[in-house]
């Protein structure tokens, strides 16, 4: 393999200091503190449901409110995804899931083409779950998306329960993105015609 899939990712501004460590060959322990308990929560689910391992340690402006602890710590935990892949030779580059979770559908599906999109439909009822903004999912996995340079659409088909929609949409992504970083050993360059991504 000519790369190291596991990655220290450290960013420090006016806003906040975060100190991200992120293992896709992982099996799915966290270490979480980003001072905002819910969003711990949906950190976790990611984590677990795509086998990855994730340290993650944010002091944020909380006193503002939440945004720059979670849009901040989406562009690390993308800026370390994107570096854990290297050149990306031998990964399967797309991966999708649709999850159930009780009366909530969601749908998550990744391509690592090294060109930022992201698309987002869905629409939550509440202001706020725990101390997250609900907002504010929208803005973290835009940052992830962009900071990765990854193609990434998420869509809500059903739910009523805004906990519910939110953590589907984080454990969607974590099986997605285990997808397409999963190396195949059918695959012994890189999965693009153009011969790079």
């Amino acid at each position: 393999m000519s790369f190291q899939r596991n990655v220290q990712q450290n960013r420090k501004t006016k806003e906040t200091d975060i100190s991200l460590s992120f293992n896709i060959d992982g099996n799915g322990e966290t270490q979480l503190d980003t001072g905002i308990g819910f969003f711990n929560h949906m950190l976790d689910g990611f984590a677990r449901h795509g086998f990855f391992n994730l340290k993650v340690q944010v002091k944020g402006d909380l006193e503002v409110d939440p945004h720059h602890t979670i849009e901040d710590t989406g562009i690390v935990l993308g800026t370390a995804i994107r570096k854990s892949l290297g050149d990306k030779r031998g990964i399967k580059r797309f991966g999708s899931c649709i999850l159930p979770m009780d009366e909530t559908l969601v749908l998550c599906a990744v391509d690592l083409s090294g060109r930022p999109y992201f698309s987002f439909e869905g629409e939550f009822t509440t202001e706020r779950v725990g101390y997250m903004d609900t907002e504010m999912v929208r803005e973290f996995f835009y940052a992830i998306s962009y900071s990765a340079g990854m193609n990434l659409h998420m869509k809500i088909l059903a739910g009523t329960n805004n906990h519910h929609m939110i953590e589907a949409l984080f454990k969607a992504f974590g099986r997605a993105l285990d997808e397409a970083t999963t190396i195949d050993p059918r695959i012994t360059d890189i999965m693009s015609t153009k011969g790079s991504l």
